[in-house]
């Protein structure tokens, strides 16, 4: 399947890239060899194989997340050029 010159430049337009004349003849090229492989794809019979999100059988090592002070907190307040009670003052953005 060829794509024609007005669907790249469909497929451009909706991705917002502008190509040149010579850019939409290359993509009909690659653009059409890849929507070939996917409809070879398609034709795979996939009943009964279970959906994966990942193949490497590695599963999520982080912690849990739990608030805590900081054993700093007291220096880093200490270092604020200015602050108001506990919080650094700084000059408004808006």
């Amino acid at each position: 399947m060829i794509l024609t010159a007005e669907e790249v430049r469909k497929i451009a337009g909706l991705a917002r890239i502008k190509l040149s004349d010579n850019e939409v003849e290359k993509f009909r090229k690659e653009l059409s060899v890849v929507l070939d492989y996917v409809s070879e794809l398609e034709k795979v019979n996939t009943e009964g194989v279970e959906e994966i999100s990942q193949v490497t059988g590695l599963e999520n090592v982080l912690r849990e997340d739990h608030a805590k002070l900081s054993e700093y907190r007291d220096a880093i307040i200490a270092s604020f050029p200015e602050r108001k009670d506990d919080f650094l003052k700084i000059k408004s953005i808006l």
